[in-house]
């Protein structure tokens, strides 16, 4: 269940500071809390609760601020509960009522808080502070004046600006895609071999255990030399990796068939935990058992992690990671600099086919289409451009087919300005792997993976905005100073 606290924290002055304590307002977390709508957030995580009877949970801002901390700094999550405890303005950023060195929660905690905030909670949550934080229309005020007159005049050019609204284009949309790659072990065939043999032998283990079986034979320890022959090798040749792939694939074959005995022919019962595992590895067998009959090294829906079944590789052909093992994602920002994920998934996937949902997501969230578009030269294929062109909407690139001879300036000028803008988007990318845990994903789920990421992305919009409100304030002074030097100037 979840209940509603409504009078816990209104300003920093309301925050219990110990005596002799004195906290300044200017602190950059009493400044993002500002720009967090955290009642609205609330009516939204309190629909995620439907039942009224047990434990309450934890309030909202809690739930999302540690995790926003999280993301800052990359804390783990016994280190994050060290850090809340020591510093006040953690404790006023997650809501608490004053300053206690006091764990607010137990560790384990974060797990819940991850889950509960899943993919599309985060989404929901990202444009809600893109709205609050929104700058106002000034033009809204001068129409209301204007047309004060007559209701039905009111009425008519009211109707007559919204359509004008929805044709005209305008604003910017970049897109383009990336990989989030995940805290594994690179995936030798090899390793993943030996590390299914272990498991399967701790499962025949723990079945003996708890029936009172004699344990069968297993020639583990044979199957570990097998293995640390050919890992502590340097110079592997093909003949030498193929003969140990095929002991390891008869040691599992063993195994396995160890433990369809027992529960065929012996009523045993195998918890979820053991069932997940054996269905992993028994998936796992079968793949390199095709690689290894038909001599190839490629096949679909690759394993490449037991612990995490749902990573597949992800070929990007960067010069660093030709290969990558994690999430594909779809990363869209605005004229505003809001980052947006428009598609996540652990399949790869042709990211040409998000640049239709990504521009009519856009559409909805404006209420009209972009001026432009700026994507990669994968994004620019028939269909594509077909839509652009329809909804007239410039994309950027150079048109398919034999290229111009001689462009006109005014087109390279375009061009230029087009690539120069559409690095916003890989400077989000850097920004959002280097300071924002994005670059190494260390959660061990999919659905934490998955709110993982948009954490990353929320987190990066929040300094954004933070950074966005402090240039503009600097800039308003600015010109005020200058208005007052020079009315000083014009009196002297």
């Amino acid at each position: 269940m979840y209940k509603f606290d409504r009078n816990h924290q209104f300003s920093f002055s309301d925050f219990n500071q110990p005596l002799g304590m004195e906290m300044s307002s200017e602190n950059r977390w009493v400044k993002k809390a500002a720009l967090i709508p955290w009642n609205e957030i609330e009516d939204r995580y309190a629909t995620l609760f439907p039942s009224e009877v047990g434990m309450p949970a934890k309030p909202l801002q809690m739930a999302l601020g540690c995790l926003l901390i999280q993301k800052e700094y990359k804390y783990s999550d016994r280190e994050l509960v060290e850090q809340i405890k020591e510093n006040p303005y953690y404790q006023y950023f997650i809501g608490l009522p004053g300053y206690e060195y006091k764990a607010p929660f137990a560790p384990s905690l974060l797990v819940e808080f991850r889950k509960r905030l899943n993919e599309e909670v985060l989404a929901e949550i990202n444009e809600m502070i893109a709205a609050y934080n929104a700058p106002d229309d000034p033009t809204d005020g001068d129409s209301d004046n204007s047309n004060s007159g007559d209701s039905g005049n009111t009425e008519t050019t009211n109707a007559d600006q919204a359509g004008s609204t929805e044709s005209e284009n305008k604003g910017t949309l970049i897109l383009d895609a990336t990989c989030a790659p995940q805290n594994i072990a690179y995936p030798q065939d090899i390793n993943l071999l030996n590390e299914a043999r272990e498991n399967l032998e701790s499962i025949i283990d723990q079945i003996c255990c708890d029936y009172n079986f004699y344990k069968p034979r297993m020639y583990r320890q044979k199957a570990r030399k097998d293995y640390l022959a050919l890992a502590k090798c340097k110079k592997r040749t093909a003949k030498r990796v193929r003969k140990a792939i095929g002991k390891q694939l008869g040691y599992i074959s063993r195994d396995l068939g160890y433990i369809d005995m027992f529960v065929l022919y012996n009523n045993v019962v195998l918890t979820d935990k053991q069932q997940q595992r054996l269905s992993v590895i028994t998936e796992l067998y079968e793949q390199q058992k095709y690689m290894y009959d038909n001599r190839v090294h490629s096949v679909k829906d690759r394993i490449v992690s037991i612990s995490q079944p749902y990573i597949r590789p992800i070929v990007r052909g960067k010069a660093k990671a030709p290969v990558e093992f994690g999430a594909k994602l779809d990363m869209s920002i605005d004229e505003r600099g809001i980052a947006r994920l428009e598609k996540l998934s652990f399949d790869a996937y042709n990211e040409a086919d998000v640049l239709i949902t990504a521009i009519e997501n856009y559409r909805k969230r404006t209420g009209h289409y972009p001026e432009r578009v700026l994507v990669d030269q994968i994004y620019r294929n028939r269909k594509n451009i077909a839509f652009c062109k329809s909804k007239n909407i410039r994309i950027s690139g150079t048109p398919l087919g034999r290229p111009k001879k001689n462009p006109s300036s005014e087109e390279l000028k375009t061009a230029h300005q087009d690539n120069t803008d559409r690095i916003e988007v890989e400077r989000g990318f850097s920004l959002a792997k280097r300071c924002f845990g994005m670059g190494l994903i260390c959660t061990k789920l999919d659905i934490t993976t998955r709110s993982s990421i948009m954490l990353s992305i929320l987190a990066m919009n929040l300094r954004n905005i933070a950074r966005e409100l402090l240039l503009w304030l600097l800039s308003a002074f600015y010109v005020g100073e200058r208005n007052l030097s020079l009315i000083f100037v014009w009196d002297c």
